[in-house]
């Protein structure tokens, strides 16, 4: 047994959560609306890392969300911060343990598309694994050939656009292209990402979705839309700029989940 599996199991006081979100940037503060919420910051629990990206908290959230039983992980942690595409493989390995069959995901990204402003939000349908890195390397058995052909779940991917219709919110779609960062692209290399037929750019989610059905949990994701690619505005990019665009499109989608999970 994994050691923060049985520390979690004494501490969740028999709540049995089966849907488990990942909150990127602009949604830290959907933990506000779990009922009865139980707190665990990272560093109580053996093995989880320890990200280090300003505007990301550190920390499992688990209650009551949306009518539901929920864990919430407040925090990620990047490729770019160790270098390690596999960091995040045990927090999802104890979900797994816990009996999570559910994973959403969700991110700040890059647009790719006119049509697709900052504030936006887009449903991921398929994604790009441009860094060429992959979490499952290493991975003895032959589990580790994960078919990724349906990687988005589509009873999931239906039931967030449906709740985005209920709630009355545009919700994109797309093909959203994982670059390693920190540093962000260049104009040429959002020129290729737009021929190679990405509609958003980011840095994470990737490695967790191939980690994700690895351990055979469900997957679906969302983008919350920061900024234009690089070149497409001629301003420049920075990570302020991602911190204060995120809780735009973070309310938005942060309405779709919930209205989602009510048909759960």
């Amino acid at each position: 047994m994994i050691p923060a599996v049985d520390l979690l199991i004494d501490r969740l006081n028999g709540l049995l959560p089966r849907v488990a979100i990942v909150l990127g940037s602009g949604l830290g503060g959907l933990v506000d609306e779990v009922e009865d919420a139980i707190h665990i910051p990272y560093d109580e629990l053996p093995g989880f890392p320890e990200g280090g990206v300003s505007g990301h908290a550190k920390q499992l959230v688990a209650g009551n969300f949306a009518g539901i039983p929920v864990i919430m992980l407040a925090g990620r942690v990047h490729y770019y911060e160790k270098g390690d595409a596999s960091a995040m493989r045990l927090p999802l390995e104890v979900l797994a343990a816990l009996g999570v069959t559910t994973l959403i995901l969700t991110n700040a990204a890059g647009s790719l598309r006119e049509d697709m402003p900052p504030g936006s939000v887009m449903q991921i349908t398929d994604h790009i694994n441009f860094s060429g890195f992959n979490p499952l390397i290493g991975e003895p058995s032959d589990a580790r050939f994960v078919g990724m052909t349906q990687a988005y779940d589509a009873d999931l991917m239906q039931a967030m656009r449906q709740a985005a219709i209920d709630e009355d919110i545009a919700l994109s779609s797309g093909v959203y292209m994982w670059f390693s960062g920190p540093s962000f692209e260049t104009p040429a290399e959002i020129r290729m990402a737009r021929t190679l037929g990405a509609d958003a750019v980011g840095m994470s989610t990737v490695p967790e979705v191939i980690l994700a059905r690895f351990l055979g949990l469900k997957v679906a994701a969302a983008s919350v839309i920061t900024n234009y690619g690089a070149g497409m505005t001629g301003a420049e990019l920075s990570h302020d700029e991602t911190k204060d665009m995120a809780p735009i499109g973070g309310q938005r989608l942060a309405a779709i989940l919930k209205r989602m999970l009510t048909q759960f």
